[in-house]
This record gives structure tokens, sequence and C-alpha cells, in this order.
């Protein structure tokens, strides 16, 4: 709520939770690549991204899922050796396309140690790509599952809550309890190369030939198609006859008498009881 005039409303990505502009004004005026991660329950996603005056442009990029399709990963796609894993691949096609350095872009995630973010980021600096962080953000042992290990030889193998939690390890054939052994052999497999890193492949558009422009036709000016329109327009007059203006009563004659004189001279005989008065003058 505004409480003086000086208030400003937030933009609206900032009010809806989506961007800091603040912190994304920095990323992009130092004119690197940004290393970008986002995760949900089920998958772990890292881009490289650049800014260009028409948007962000996504140089490489890598899914959990790719672990599964290419890899042969068998345990869930959304767990910290996952993400770790998956930065490992996003680092690998970074230095296949010639990307030697990139900064962390956290967006609006809170950077907590241990958690997916630096498990990314991790998998990154290990395949060759520097990236400016703090070694006390990164945990090794959650990297290679050992937590994992650990909490399933706790439930115990066989108890109500151990097949509830790890269902998906048993039904894909991996234990929890040798997760790290897993994650290992396929980490080797990334980075032997054993499997082919798909990169992105930009196909260069055959340039169409400019098409001819017919030249108009010149057209007359504004002011002489006007005039040429109202004289189209314009009806033909009917030739006005000449007005014939009739003669009033105080208009002298053709006869050069004036009528108004000629009118009180038959009236006075009338007036003084002279003989040959109106009637008799007519």
């Amino acid at each position: 709520m505004a409480k003086n005039a000086s208030y400003r409303v937030k933009l609206r990505r900032r009010r809806e939770g989506k961007t800091d502009y603040q912190a994304r004004k920095a990323l992009v005026t130092s004119r690197k690549p940004r290393l970008v991660t986002r995760g949900s329950l089920k998958n772990v996603e890292a881009q490289i991204i650049v800014a260009k005056p028409h948007g962000d442009e996504v140089l490489v990029a890598a899914n959990s899922h790719e672990l599964i399709k290419n890899f042969g990963w068998k345990a869930p796609t959304g767990n910290i050796p996952a993400a770790y894993l998956t930065g490992l691949l996003v680092g690998l096609k970074a230095k296949a396309a010639g990307i030697t350095e990139a900064i962390l872009d956290l967006g609006l995630v809170s950077p907590t140690k241990g958690s997916r973010t630096f498990a990314v980021l991790s998998g990154v600096v290990e395949a060759g790509v520097a990236v400016p962080h703090s070694e006390e953000k990164i945990v090794k042992e959650r990297m290679k599952g050992e937590h994992i290990a650990k909490y399933a030889k706790n439930l115990g193998a066989g108890s109500e809550e151990y097949t509830a939690k790890f269902s998906q390890y048993t039904a894909n054939g991996v234990a929890p309890e040798k997760i790290a052994e897993h994650i290992a052999k396929v980490k080797a497999d990334i980075m032997n190369g054993t499997k082919s890193v798909k990169l992105p492949v930009e196909v260069a558009k055959p340039k169409t030939a400019a098409k001819e422009i017919a030249p108009k036709a010149v057209e007359a000016a504004p002011k002489e198609k006007a005039l040429a329109k109202v004289k189209e327009e314009k009806p033909v007059e009917a030739p006005v006859e000449d007005d014939v203006i009739e003669p009033g009563p105080y208009q002298r004659g053709q006869d050069g008498e004036d009528q108004h004189i000629k009118q009180r001279l038959r009236v006075l005989p009338a007036l003084f009881g002279l003989p040959g008065g109106q009637h008799g003058a007519e």
C-alpha cells in the first residue's frame, strides 16, 4: 500500500516472485554466460544462457531425464545425485561448445548449503567450466549418494517404511544401499563418452533472394486530383434569365407620368367639392 507520494509500484514479475531485476541487471552487465538451474520434484534442468538485445539465448542445456535415456540412470531424477550428474553433463556440453566460464544465476532461489542448485554447480565445475563459488556451499558426500545409502541402512531392508520410500529404486533393480556404485558407473559413462553427448546444431537457413518491387505509377498531386474530381462532379447549370421587375405603386411608368401624383390628382376634386371628382375624372 502506498504510504507517501514517492511510493513506486514494483514491476509485475517482481510482484509475482519471478525476477529479481537488481540481481539480473548485475548478471547481464557482467557480459558472461549465466548458469541457470531450476528443479521440480521429479526433474532437474540446467542451462547456460547469454543475454542478447532481443532476449536470452540458450547455448547448451541438459535435463535429468537425459540420464535415463542416454546413460542408463535407474534412480529418481529429482534427487541431489541426479542434479550433480546433470550439471556434469551440461558442463561437458559447454566445454564442447567452447564455453570456458559462467556465473551462477540463482534467480529467487535461496542459496541453501548442499542443495540441488550447488550440486549442479559442482558438476559444471568438475567438467572444466570456471564458475565463481564458495566451497562451503557444496557437500561432496551428498553428490555421491552417501546420505541415501545411510538412510536406507537405518530403515532396514524389508520394513514397510523402507519399501514405501525406496519403491522406485527396487522397481528398477537398484539397491539404495549401493547407490554410490550406480552413481560412479553413470558418471564414468558420461566422462568417458561411451554415450554420445548431443550438442545443439544451428543450421544456417539459406537466404532468400530479394523480391523485385515493381515501380509504382506516378500519381498526380493531391491538389490536382481534387480539382479534377470537382470538375467531374459539378452539375451543368441552366442559363439564368434576366429578372423582370414589375413597377410598384410609386415607380415611374413607361409613359413618363408619375403614378402616385396621378392618383392624388384624381382625389383632389372630390375633397373640395368640385365637379369631375374621382369618378368623373375616370
